[in-house]
């Protein structure tokens, strides 16, 4: 991993503290893509919304469409 100063002088202590937040979001990133979906990724799952089968197709079947079964 490169990491440049454009811009400014910062001290060793400054740099140090930016290249640990840089590494801990890399780590962080690394081992989120090894466990469990994350949360967010839960709502957008369409198992969530589609866990009843939809009503049998048939001339009423609009009518049971959006009512609790």
């Amino acid at each position: 991993m490169m990491i440049k100063v454009v811009r400014g002088n910062p001290t060793p202590e400054e740099l140090a503290a930016a290249l640990a937040v840089v590494q801990a979001r890399a780590a962080s990133l690394a081992t989120e893509g090894a466990g469990a979906p994350a949360p967010s990724d839960a709502w957008s799952d369409p198992a969530r919304v589609a866990r009843h089968r939809l009503p049998a197709p048939g001339p009423t079947s609009w009518s049971r469409t959006y009512w609790p079964g």
